[in-house]
């Protein structure tokens, strides 16, 4: 052979059908996403008490719908509280569904190489909202959302996308718990109306 490299490229006895498994893949998609879910209801869309609060999840890569590449959950912010705070790689857009609040942002400076390094900057700022209102963190903020109403609650429809987990980007720390959290709390209708009065009362 005329490549000097031939007796390295050569070498190697494992067979595997990987393009053909993209050909596969392809063909029976159609017939897969048949069966994945084009409208979500209500009853189907999950609970969860999380660190990051109280939250009901409408689309999630695990709930097997036919979006591909984002996920969104509404957050219920109890009157008076506020979520978790927490810091992610990724940006999020939340819009508000239902009352006021604010949330406090602060950025890190960020070098992505074999690990992630962030240091969060001195300067932390509040940012006012109200229902109608889209709000934005940049990658990689350190973000709080506070509900100002001390008599309704917030509900906010965060929206991420999923891309960035699949890129090996799944950078998502907990910095601190929502004050309502419990593990293992079990959630449903009746539950979600008595923690959001007796957060009032």
């Amino acid at each position: 052979m005329a490549w000097g490299e031939s007796k390295a490229w050569i070498d190697g006895t494992d067979n595997m059908a990987l393009y053909q498994d993209l050909l596969d893949d392809a063909a029976e998609r159609p017939a897969r996403d048949a069966k994945r879910k084009k409208v979500v209801r209500p009853n189907d869309m999950p609970w969860e008490m999380s660190r990051q609060g109280l939250l009901k999840h409408l689309i999630n890569e695990s709930m097997n719908t036919r979006m591909e590449t984002v996920d969104a959950y509404m957050q219920i912010i109890p009157p008076g509280s506020k979520s978790g705070k927490h810091r992610h790689l990724a940006e999020e857009c939340l819009y508000v569904l239902e009352g006021h609040g604010y949330d406090m942002h602060q950025d890190c400076d960020v070098e992505i190489t074999d690990e992630y390094f962030w240091k969060p900057q001195d300067h932390v700022s509040k940012w006012e909202y109200e229902s109608g209102d889209v709000i934005y963190v940049p990658p990689n903020t350190i973000h709080q959302h506070f509900n100002a109403d001390p008599d309704r609650p917030l509900r906010l429809i965060s929206v991420i996308n999923r891309i960035f987990k699949q890129c090996g980007l799944n950078d998502l720390e907990q910095i601190e718990n929502a004050p309502e959290y419990l593990p293992d709390m079990a959630l449903s209708p009746d539950i979600v109306r008595d923690l959001i009065r007796n957060k009032a009362a």
